[in-house]
């Protein structure tokens, strides 16, 4: 079965996240929020899928919260990933987002939470197009 441009197979899956930040409680300095997902086995920022009649701004907000129990404030909205996920388009759209208190309680999609001083959450990431966010957030002067 050939799929023809316009299908919903061609139309890429929609998702949302942060690169979110916090000063550090030990010495102020500047720490990034990465969750391992046992699932992938990987080291990411909290991102996940749309929800239908939701915003990107909307899925974003409540996947930080779902994913690592912290509230959190938007800023600067930041390079959007591309790629494919099972032969279909994915595209992630992401902001800046400061945490703004909360707990991280471990459940099965992330099991771990870990807060990093920018070069080692740079080096943490599994992905190496995940460093794009990264890059660019450290260039936005909300920090």
């Amino acid at each position: 079965m050939s799929h023809q441009p316009g299908d919903p197979a061609d139309s890429p899956v929609l998702a949302a996240g942060c690169v979110l930040w916090r000063r550090s409680p030990y010495d102020g300095g500047l720490e990034i929020c990465l969750v391992h997902r046992p699932r992938y086995d990987d080291w990411s920022y909290p991102k996940g899928k749309l929800k239908r009649g939701e915003t990107a701004l909307e899925g974003a907000l409540r996947e930080v919260l779902e994913e690592t129990g912290h509230h959190c404030t938007p800023g600067p909205r930041l390079p959007m990933s591309r790629y494919q996920v099972n032969g279909r388009p994915k595209e992630v759209t992401y902001w800046a987002a400061e945490a703004t208190g909360g707990t991280f309680v471990p459940n099965d999609e992330v099991d771990r939470l870990i807060w990093l001083p920018p070069t080692a959450a740079r080096n943490r990431l599994t992905r190496p197009r995940d460093r794009d966010q990264l890059d660019a957030f450290l260039e936005t002067p909300a920090v």
